[in-house]
């Protein structure tokens, strides 16, 4: 049984209802829950690079810099944001961990909400490609994303278009029932931009809302992968033209740096929209939510921060930051 079987058998569907009070505090509450290992190997690491010492030298600036590389920041952010620290507190000054996080998390901030960000939604109907390599968790952020949709009012329809696994056709019809949503799907190795046509189809007639496409990730056949989604991306312009569309590339966090490496690949396949990065509670490697909006210029849309239907949050710049580094 793959990893990602076992995500799906474990995702609860129950909604958690939350006055719209505790709203944020639940926010809050889920992505401390999500970078939870993440922030304690920094900060572990943090109090250990000035343990002993009464003032800042050179040395523990470079150590900074590889904790920060070492939580796939990037290489490039990491060593812009130490640079920036330097300026706010100099070389010989006190060695105050909780000010240097302080900074730390100011820093970030302005260079996270520097990235690019997705357009707001318009009203009318949407449809959302979601793309991302087998096993990263797509089809249980699909689940995600649907519950989003149905939490707020919304009707929802599933395609299948990932006809080259039957067991990805099979998982997605499984959450279809949990759900209660219908799955449009055809038999393995049918043509996928067919399933999404159908489901185009169906939707319009019934008038729904928000349609969710599954899609193939076989970046080992790159080509074959660019051909078929072009050819999806043509018959969402030609079938779609007054309806949102976007294209969300999903990656598994704790993958790293691969997970990097896999977003350039889908980029130069297809124009991406956002990315949601799953499994972020799994890893201490979440600063590679940074590396994604900061280096690859992409809009981090959601975080996955758990296995429960509500476990996915929208990625706020300035509340990463403090609960990455705060």
């Amino acid at each position: 049984m793959s990893d990602e079987t076992i995500e799906h058998d474990t995702l609860d569907l129950a909604p958690e209802r939350e006055a719209p009070e505790a709203q944020k505090t639940g926010f809050w509450r889920k992505l401390k829950k999500g970078l939870l290992m993440t922030h304690t190997e920094i900060i572990e690491k943090m109090a250990s690079a000035v343990e002993g010492k009464t003032t800042l030298d050179e040395e523990t600036f470079e150590y900074l810099e590889e904790i920060l590389i070492g939580s796939d920041l990037g290489v490039e952010t990491s060593l812009e944001l130490i640079d920036e620290l330097r300026t706010d507190i100099k070389s010989g000054e006190k060695a105050d961990v909780i000010k240097m996080r302080e900074k730390l998390v100011d820093r970030m901030s302005i260079l996270l909400m520097d990235a690019p960000r997705p357009p707001e939604r318009p009203a009318g109907p949407m449809v959302t490609l979601m793309v991302g390599v087998n096993g990263a968790g797509k089809t249980t952020s699909i689940a995600k994303l649907a519950r989003r949709s149905l939490d707020r009012g919304e009707s929802v329809l599933l395609a299948a278009g990932d006809t080259f696994r039957a067991a990805a056709i099979e998982q997605l019809e499984t959450w279809g029932e949990r759900l209660g949503v219908q799955v449009i799907r055809t038999k393995a190795g049918g043509d996928p931009a067919a399933v999404v046509f159908d489901a185009l189809q169906a939707a319009r007639a019934r008038k729904i809302d928000h349609v969710l496409v599954d899609t193939a990730g076989r970046l080992h056949t790159k080509e074959h992968l660019m051909a078929e989604l072009s050819k999806i991306g043509r018959v969402l312009e030609r079938e779609t033209p007054d309806w949102h569309r976007r294209t969300i590339l999903v990656l598994d966090a704790t993958t790293g740096q691969n997970a990097l490496a896999q977003a350039r690949t889908f980029a130069d396949a297809v124009p991406l929209d956002g990315v949601l990065l799953a499994k972020l509670d799994g890893t201490a490697k979440g600063g590679m939510a940074v590396a994604v909006a900061r280096e690859l210029r992409l809009p981090v849309l959601y975080l996955g921060v758990g296995e429960a239907a509500d476990d996915l949050i929208e990625f706020r710049p300035r509340e990463f930051a403090s609960a990455l580094l705060g």
